[in-house]
């Protein structure tokens, strides 16, 4: 398999996501919903699309980078090297469910 790189400005953005992800603010679950759908919508949920009305203008845009790389990279949060951050935002936002 080949190697996924990420440009600076979608890693950034994916950092950013992960960042907000982790922690416990009113925008934190929408991030969450936002990357688990990527790691595994049918485990996960889907992610329903008016949740970026609930962010803000920095956040969705971080989404919309994301959603555009993902799209044409075909490649998941593992390939990158993000496994354990997406472990640890199931383990605070789905694991409980």
């Amino acid at each position: 398999m080949a190697t996924v790189t990420m440009d600076s400005t979608t890693r950034q953005a994916l950092e950013r996501l992960i960042a907000v992800a982790l922690r416990d603010t009113g925008q934190s679950r929408r991030c969450a919903d936002f990357l688990l759908a990527w790691h595994n919508a049918g485990e996960n949920g889907g992610l329903d699309l008016t949740t970026l009305w609930g962010m803000d203008e920095e956040l969705a845009s971080a989404c919309g980078v994301v959603f555009l790389w993902i799209a044409s990279h075909r490649a998941y949060p593992d390939d990158l090297g993000y496994g354990d951050d997406f472990q640890r935002i199931w383990a605070l936002w789905r694991s409980g469910e």
